[in-house]
């Protein structure tokens, strides 16, 4: 008998989630967001390709950066001595 109040309660917490959530959304149109959503629209496939090649640019340039900064912290202060020493 445990078992199935144990997944009666598992059930109605479950139930209980998923009216919250769509209380919260059934509004999300009609609070101070609700313009914006209105006026959102889904990007085209070149906006989409032109939005996925910037954001790979950006990764790339920041991975690169990241890897300069990490190779010189390894190997510059070998002859960081040598040129001020």
């Amino acid at each position: 008998m445990d078992n199935r109040n144990s997944s009666f309660d598992f059930t109605e917490t479950t139930y209980d989630v998923q009216r919250k959530l769509e209380e919260r959304f059934r509004n999300i149109g009609k609070g101070k967001y609700g313009r914006i959503f209105k006026m959102a629209k889904k990007p085209t496939m070149e906006e989409y390709v032109r939005v996925v090649k910037l954001v790979a640019l950006g990764l790339i340039l920041i991975g690169a950066l990241g890897f300069l900064l990490y190779w010189l912290w390894t190997y510059f202060p070998a002859y960081v001595p040598g040129i001020f020493g």
